[in-house]
């Protein structure tokens, strides 16, 4: 064995691989147990040929190529590739799902008080306040109130906005606890005497024994890859034989599959059993005398709602068309059938909540956070703040706002609003589409871009009213178009520093080389 010191390590390695690699590279190697270590009295000590396999193995390998598809600028330390999904959606992070948020690691990394090869000062310390103008699902809140942080969310989602009160939200677990079990008990006996739980049953049992015979797994995968089998033709027979045997079920227990008015999201995505539960739940909330519970059940049922759409498994994220019999799942290789009923997904995202917020009150600290329903470009931040939290107010005036970290949305990637369409047609919740800044609907033109920068300067030329003298700014971005310098200009600031990051933990299907810069901004 040749073992090296982490300067030699750091050495050799950028001669090995031609690209500059430095002792932190390494140590981040060593510390998530990428490459071991080895050594006593205090030296750590590299075995050479672990270096090169590390190199030539798939997660070395993986950082070569993305740097030379993205950049040798890349900071690989910023990737988190040692975390496991469960650590990047610990606690309340997943209460429910929400398109385009970030991992609250990276939040941690630039609020907490280390310093590193690239981070070379902090910029946040315990009790002071930081602000998140696009606040989405609330993640700045909830990492800034494990710090010891205050924070203040805007968002002009009125969704949005409940999620990330929600999350942060002192839950008092037994009386969720009670409301949960009483409205679970309810519904079990209002959908205890449905003809549809028969016919799911006698459906489920068909389906089982039809895919195990004629879709086996994996040998039916394997021969489709190895085109023994022409997938399409094959599968359309047996989508009919399905279809068959789903209209006779129909027949025999009089099942009504769809609504009668389908012009709203909710008479168009959920099949009639489906919906008759949705109302009954919703109807049971609005019973809930603790309007914080009232609150947690509300996204518990959006959650839940959001999960029993009548689509295919693989167009959850991007609803195609409604699904209402039987189908071939391309996702899962067999004959599949839409949801019938909320139930398990009502008691099993009951149980996932009750148990998130019982892990983040163990870390949460006495701190203040609070999102706010408003638009970032013309809100008055202070004033709403003594409406709707005064006690906050008092120390936001005192002391002002330390700087912001936050994710703005992209030019024209998402649609902020109906990604929660089934919420807003359910709670009423007033829809505010046309001040979305990077609107979906605008798409990517030149127009759009432009319109894009003004709203982002606008932003920050507002948010600055509230700020410190001595503010600092985080931005997340994807700038393929190179809008971060103009909007600095028109916001009066300047760029001092960007963190150039792979995003290696995306939900899209497309798992290709990407990569975000987090923008550092101040006053010019």
């Amino acid at each position: 064995m040749e073992f090296l010191t982490l300067k030699e390590a750091a050495e050799f390695a950028s001669r090995y691989i031609s690209k500059n690699v430095t002792t932190s590279n390494i140590s981040y190697l060593v510390n998530y147990g990428r490459i071991p270590k080895a050594g006593n009295n205090g030296t750590v000590l590299i075995d050479k040929q672990e270096l090169i396999k590390y190199y030539e193995g798939y997660y070395g390998s993986r950082e070569l190529d993305w740097k030379d598809k993205l950049g040798s600028d890349l900071n690989w330390a910023l990737s988190f590739e040692h975390l496991k999904e469960a650590e990047t959606t610990k606690h309340v992070h997943r209460l429910h799902p929400y398109k385009g948020k970030y991992i609250p690691q990276l939040v941690e990394y630039f609020l907490d008080d280390h310093t590193d090869e690239f981070k070379t000062q902090t910029f946040f310390k315990k009790g002071d306040i930081v602000l998140d103008p696009f606040c989405g699902s609330g993640t700045t809140l909830v990492q800034a109130n494990e710090l010891g942080i205050h924070a203040i969310g805007v968002d002009v989602s009125a969704f949005n906005a409940l999620i990330g009160n929600v999350k942060v939200s002192k839950v008092d677990l037994a009386n969720l606890y009670q409301e949960i079990e009483q409205i679970s008990k309810n519904l079990k006996k209002f959908v205890a005497n449905s003809p549809h739980l028969a016919f799911e049953k006698e459906l489920s049992d068909f389906l089982t024994e039809y895919d195990k015979k004629y879709f086996p797994s994996p040998e039916f995968k394997i021969k489709v890859r190895k085109k023994e089998i022409d997938e399409k033709a094959y599968t359309e027979i047996h989508e009919k034989v399905m279809l068959e045997k789903f209209n006779e079920l129909v027949g025999k227990y009089q099942i009504k599959i769809k609504q009668d008015q389908q012009h709203t999201f909710l008479g168009k995505w959920y099949l009639q059993t489906v919906r008759n539960e949705i109302d009954f739940v919703f109807e049971q909330i609005k019973n809930v005398q603790n309007p914080h519970t009232k609150k947690v059940l509300t996204v518990i049922l959006s959650r839940t709602i959001r999960s029993c759409r009548a689509t295919t498994h693989a167009d959850l994220a991007t609803l195609v068309e409604p699904v209402t019999t039987t189908y071939y799942c391309a996702k899962h290789g067999k004959i599949c059938k839409p949801l019938f009923s909320i139930v398990s997904w009502w008691e099993r995202y009951c149980k996932d909540t009750i148990q998130r917020f019982a892990e983040f009150l163990k870390l949460r600290t006495n701190t203040f956070q609070y999102c706010l329903n408003g638009n970032s470009e013309t809100i008055d931040i202070f004033a709403e703040l003594e409406n709707k939290f005064p006690a906050f107010y008092e120390l936001a005036q005192k002391q002002k706002i330390k700087g912001i970290f936050s994710s703005p949305p992209y030019v024209g990637l998402i649609d902020y609003h109906e990604q929660h369409a089934y919420a807003y047609d359910l709670f009423g919740f007033e829809r505010k589409d046309e001040q979305e800044i990077g609107s979906m609907a605008k798409k990517q033109t030149k127009q759009a871009q432009q319109d894009y920068a003004k709203g982002i300067a606008n932003v920050l030329n507002n948010c600055k009213r509230f700020l410190a003298d001595d503010y600092d700014i985080f931005l997340v971005a994807n700038d393929k178009n190179n809008l971060y310098p103009q909007i600095a200009e028109m916001a009066g600031m300047q760029i001092v520093n960007q963190y150039k990051r792979p995003v290696l933990n995306r939900t899209e299907k497309d798992k290709g080389a990407y990569s975000e810069i987090i923008f550092h901004l101040k006053a010019k």
